[in-house]
């Protein structure tokens, strides 16, 4: 296992989920595959924030990158920290952490980079003022 220094109170905005049983591997942990769709769902708090909509104001996923830290058991508690901690003219990154409720245990952190894009004319564009909003919030 890694050892890190990363802590909830590196985030400003955290998102509260629960294990489901369908989560677990035949290891009866988490799977890692899994933990994607937890900071896919914390992530849907940002886009919310954002006014984010499939026809004018949209995103895509260009990159995701996840370092597992501990494992997580079935059933537990868990909050993802999340923040803006890249600013780029078109693109921007999500830094999350995903953390035990009980005892603020690191179990994965993550970098998921988005683009700023418009689905009706096909082409990338500036990043959006909301997103800028956050990343200053860190």
């Amino acid at each position: 296992m890694k050892k890190t220094s990363i802590t909830l109170k590196d985030f400003p905005f955290h998102h509260p989920l629960k294990t489901r049983w369908r989560d677990l591997d035949a290891f009866r942990h988490v799977n890692n595959a899994t933990f994607l769709s937890y900071i896919e769902d914390a992530r849907i708090f940002f886009f919310k924030r954002w006014g984010i909509n499939m026809e004018k104001k949209s995103l895509i996923v260009a990159a995701v990158k996840i370092d597992y830290v501990n494992q997580l058991e079935h059933p537990s508690n868990i909050i993802i920290g999340q923040k803006v901690s890249r600013i780029g003219t078109k693109s921007y990154d999500i830094e999350s952490a995903v953390f035990k409720e009980d005892n603020n245990l690191l179990i994965c952190k993550s970098t998921i980079t988005s683009v700023c894009y418009d689905f009706i004319n096909n082409k990338t564009i500036p990043i959006y003022q909301e997103i800028i909003d956050d990343y200053h919030k860190k």
